[in-house]
């Protein structure tokens, strides 16, 4: 519509800035924003269209940056105090992308201290909360961007995952999130976050209202960087897109738990109802559990890998100035053996084998999204399930993280609310 001149990049700029003024302050999903940047922007995108120049497949397009990416001349906090202040002189991968392409950077979403732990809180500039309940979480650690899209402040926003972060607020608020395969989406290493540039566990994604926004999205971010080791060249051209699926070809497994994951009782029985809804459309639906064993202790210890080779330093010289959740992961490795790390992945290599075997008689798995609905944000995570205490304090996000260690990519799509009424979706 922008290149058709049916929509003005300064008119739609506004529209956005107008929601953002009205609801931002409800929610807390901007905690940075430069519209005077963004306006010049705008405008220039306009003159190239008027002037009928080539246009990237997001020109014009207001887009929202998870506060763990860097932006030249924006702050970039990562969500903590060690940080507040900080503004990079260049910008990251991700951002260098939808630049080129012709998106707008409209300013930085909210997101836990370094991204840890799966509720959007931090002590720079506190919660983030649900677009459909303000005192409840919208999940996270890409909560600042789900909460932005569900309620139209921008139409894009970038998120990233290891143990769910763009998928849980997406979730959560009602929105897609897709967490694509490691290595697709490129995240130069080393960098600040990823220290261990030859693990799958963290990648960049897309996030929108719609799967074709964040399919059009990933068209953009996807290609190839000699500086990710995971990173290949054999991608599909910018702005190109898969074609639409014949679902009555389709052979699906569907599973409440993945078969080792706690989920509550309520959402069990709000994924059979969705699950009942839409069964028919397919060639061939059957209930059955992938082989997980070991998943806890594969993520847990890979997890622990990760978080003493990122912010062990920061442990060292600073603890007082690091949150419960960075502490705890910190901890957790600097307490493991060199057995330990290794039992964890070999664990998650033979996780990644049965996965592939048990894929081998389904084009898609479909599962619950979240284990539990949306919670209060002041309660930073969840203990018990069903009763059962459990084991960690992300321990609650077995279902995104379980899929974490496949290596698979995983989609988060809306489908409609739970008995509770806030959002509920599922995962493929």
């Amino acid at each position: 519509m922008i290149g058709a001149k049916q929509i003005s990049p300064v008119e739609l700029l506004a529209s956005c800035r107008a929601r953002t003024e009205q609801v931002n302050p409800k929610v807390n999903a901007f905690v940075t924003l430069d519209w005077g940047t963004a306006e010049a922007a705008a405008t220039s995108a306009e003159r190239m269209v008027r002037a009928g120049d080539r246009l990237g497949p997001l020109h014009g397009l207001p887009i929202g940056i998870k506060d763990l990416t860097p932006t030249s001349g924006m702050r970039t906090t990562y969500g903590s105090p060690l940080h507040r202040d900080f503004v990079p002189e260049a910008d990251g991968r991700l951002v260098t992308s939808v630049r080129k392409a012709g998106a707008i950077v409209v300013g930085k979403t909210n997101t836990p201290e370094f991204g840890a732990g799966a509720n959007t809180v931090n002590a720079v500039f506190g919660a983030t909360g649900n677009p459909f309940d303000v005192e409840k979480t919208c999940a996270g650690s890409s909560g600042g961007s789900a909460a932005a899209l569900a309620v139209g402040m921008v139409p894009l926003a970038t998120g990233s995952d290891m143990g769910g972060s763009l998928r849980n607020p997406a979730a959560y608020c009602g929105v897609v999130g897709f967490r694509p395969s490691p290595g697709v989406v490129p995240g130069p290493a080393p960098s600040l976050l990823r220290p261990l540039g030859f693990s799958p566990l963290s990648v960049d994604g897309p996030m929108a209202r719609t799967t074709a926004d964040a399919t059009l999205l990933f068209s953009v971010i996807a290609g190839y960087d000699p500086r990710d080791p995971l990173s290949f060249p054999a991608l599909p051209a910018q702005g190109a897109g898969p074609g639409p699926a014949d679902l009555a070809s389709l052979r699906v497994a569907i599973s409440e738990d993945l078969g080792f994951a706690h989920v509550d009782q309520g959402i069990r029985r709000s994924f059979r109802a969705a699950m009942n809804c839409i069964k028919d459309v397919f060639a061939h639906l059957e209930e059955r559990d992938p082989d997980m064993r070991g998943a806890d202790e594969a993520f847990e210890g890979t997890r622990a890998l990760s978080f003493v080779a990122t912010h062990g330093e920061s442990y060292r010289a600073h603890r007082e100035m690091l949150g419960p959740n960075i502490v705890a992961n910190v901890e957790q490795g600097l307490q493991m053996s060199l057995a330990d790390a290794a039992e964890a992945m070999r664990l998650q290599t033979a996780i990644y084998g049965r996965f592939l075997d048990f894929m081998a008689g389904y084009d898609i798995l479909i599962c619950p999204a979240m284990s539990v609905p949306p919670f209060p944000h002041a309660k930073l995570y969840v203990e018990a399930i069903n009763g059962e205490r459990l084991r960690t304090y992300f321990h609650w996000l077995a279902l995104p993280y379980g899929l974490t260690l496949t290596a698979h990519p995983v989609v988060c799509l809306p489908c409609g609310r739970d008995a509770t009424g806030m959002p509920f979706g599922i995962r493929s």
